[in-house]
């Protein structure tokens, strides 16, 4: 499974957000763009998009930018990458208006994916955007992966440290 670039800036501008939430000034889009290096113009529709959702209050204008509208603590990962990615069939047989499949009646092959893919989306719904930014906990990096694994994340390029 890959995640499409949608969902990567989607992230990326989340994660942006609330490693800067406690400061005066808003996050901007040329901000992020510079940050990132990704397209403004990209970042336009992704931010629209997440104000749509209620994850982004956006103010236009001088001094104007986007903060989140919830706490990162409140942001789940597997919702997010749930509403930004439009296609979780991993092979064709998951999808039934397109199955061609001779094997589909015999095949064990589909429930070994979907049990992968719905492993995939557990973790992440496990996972907040607060434990991708916050200061690693010493007693969650002892704990297994799937256990809120983001906490030995190491940092991003181009994100900005909170504090």
């Amino acid at each position: 499974m890959r995640l499409t670039q949608w969902t990567d800036y989607t992230l990326r501008v989340l994660m942006y957000c609330a490693a800067t939430q406690g400061r005066e000034q808003p996050v901007t889009i040329t901000e992020v763009a510079e940050g990132y290096g990704i397209s403004r113009s990209h970042l336009m529709k992704i931010v629209q998009e997440l104000a749509a959702q209620g994850l982004l209050e956006t103010t236009r204008g001088r001094g104007g930018g986007m903060r989140l509208m919830r706490p990162p603590a409140e942001i789940n990962l597997g919702a997010v990458v749930r509403q930004t990615e439009t296609d979780f069939h991993l092979v064709e047989c998951f999808d039934p208006d397109v199955n061609q499949c001779r094997l589909s009646g015999n095949c064990r092959l589909k429930g070994v994916l979907g049990s992968a893919i719905n492993a995939y989306l557990a973790v992440l719904d496990g996972v907040t955007l607060a434990d991708l930014v916050d200061a690693p906990n010493p007693k969650m990096l002892a704990q297994p992966l799937i256990r809120r694994s983001t906490h030995d994340a190491k940092p991003v390029t181009g994100l900005p440290l909170k504090g």
